[in-house]
């Protein structure tokens, strides 16, 4: 059923009607709420592991190191930004995400945590599109590292012959080189780094503000019978005139830049 056909199915009522329902709800919404308090404790009570590799990104500045990362803070959360190198532009997804980090890059430093985005592509190919689509966050390249193989996040082509990769902590098909996540990382006054949390695929809705948004309208996320279900995101620069969704387009990989050389990029 589409989400049209639902609203004119939904009952119109009085407004002791509405009150009642609406209270019936709000007790499930605090039940949930509990249980996400609950869930964010556990989260914080998981094990870490010391990062040993000496892992170096380049960021507009020149190398960094991923305890150079942490910006004079303790915290570090990483948003492992779909962006290959020699793509003409980041994936669309991940861009519709990151169009949320800007506003909130500031609350985080008040709370001893850095916020950065780490890509698979070139610093310059990554400068070129953050200067394109306006974007103010730190955002640093991993090219030439293992950093983006081992959270797997990116995949060899070798890796992608065998038909399936490991993402979200389980063997699957991917449908492209490059993957979306998030990892955590602790720095102590010793210096030393330490992973504490990664989370990727869906683990990831909660990340995009817009969704919440859209969750509390009467149409949803308006997903339904879409073969991929992000099919109607566009990069902001891109929602023209004859906007269009295709409901069988599947995930599309951005496209090459033609000619386009990243020899150097490595994995062991």
């Amino acid at each position: 059923m589409s989400s049209i056909a639902a609203a004119e199915q939904t009952k119109v009522v009085s407004h002791q009607e509405w009150l009642a329902a609406r209270k019936d709800f709000l007790a499930k919404e605090k039940e949930f709420t509990r249980l996400r308090d609950e869930l964010s404790r556990k989260r914080r009570e998981l094990p870490w592991e010391k990062v040993e590799e000496n892992y170096t990104f380049e960021g507009p500045n020149g190398k960094q190191t991923l305890a150079d990362l942490f910006a004079g803070r303790s915290q570090l959360v990483v948003y492992h930004f779909m962006f290959g190198p020699g793509w003409s532009e980041g994936c669309k997804s991940c861009s519709y995400l990151a169009d949320h980090f800007d506003g909130m890059a500031i609350h985080l430093a008040h709370r001893d945590v850095t916020f950065t985005a780490i890509s698979h592509a070139p610093i310059a190919e990554i400068e070129t599109f953050k200067k394109r689509m306006g974007w103010r966050f730190r955002w640093a390249s991993s090219f030439g590292s293992d950093f983006n193989y081992d959270y797997h996040v990116s995949f060899t082509p070798e890796q992608q012959a065998k038909g399936k990769v490991e993402y979200n902590y389980e063997q699957m098909t991917f449908p492209s080189e490059e993957a979306p996540g998030l990892s955590v990382f602790f720095k102590d006054e010793a210096g030393q780094v330490f992973h504490t949390y990664s989370s990727y695929a869906r683990g990831l809705d909660i990340l995009v503000g817009t969704y919440n948004f859209l969750d509390t309208t009467p149409k949803g996320r308006d997903e339904e019978g879409l073969a991929h279900t992000m099919a109607w995101v566009r990069h902001h620069d891109k929602y023209e005139q004859d906007y269009f969704v295709d409901p069988k387009q599947g995930y599309i990989e951005p496209a090459k830049v033609s000619g386009s050389c990243c020899s150097g990029d490595h994995h062991e």
